[in-house]
């Protein structure tokens, strides 16, 4: 999609409920629907800089309407390699009808502006490795996979014992 008038700007807590329900159709996208339960009042919280911990999140709104079409939300990490901290973007989605107008590129380059302007030296996500579309622009982007890398996740029972 050409010619779609857009602005990127820091979500606020109250924009927890449009980001909810991005982040369900992100879910529906990746094939994990049914792994997704975001809570709306959790993430306003999670949104305030005040809480500990805490996320942020961009919006790309669409100027026409001001509606929401697509986000990042990311939080700090660390690399005890650089002794430096990083950010890591959680997700980062665009609803298919605004694909291809520049939305994701814009969302990505703002976070990493956001890194540059904090003194961080990485900016990290995980991609689906079924998701060539996406590792295709990331690639473009000029970003690396890490090959030698293998997520690893504690949760449900696992994390409590």
């Amino acid at each position: 999609m050409d010619g779609v008038d857009f602005h990127i700007r820091d979500a606020e807590p109250d924009d927890a409920e449009a980001i909810s329900e991005l982040i369900q159709e992100l879910a529906k996208y990746e094939k994990l629907a049914h792994e997704s339960h975001p809570d709306p009042d959790a993430l306003r919280q999670h949104l305030d800089r005040s809480s500990t911990p805490y996320c942020e999140a961009i919006l790309a709104m669409e100027d026409a309407t001001d509606k929401p079409v697509g986000f990042a939300l990311f939080y700090p990490s660390y690399s005890t390699f650089l002794t430096n901290f990083g950010l890591y973007v959680e997700d980062l989605f665009v609803e298919p009808a605004f694909r291809k107008a520049g939305i994701g590129q814009a969302l990505l380059a703002r976070v990493v502006e956001i890194a540059l302007e904090r003194g961080c030296q990485r900016v990290e996500w995980s991609v689906l490795d079924w998701n060539e579309l996406a590792i295709g622009f990331y690639r473009q982007l000029g970003a690396t996979s890490l090959e030698e890398w293998t997520t690893m996740r504690l949760s449900g029972d696992a994390l409590r014992q």
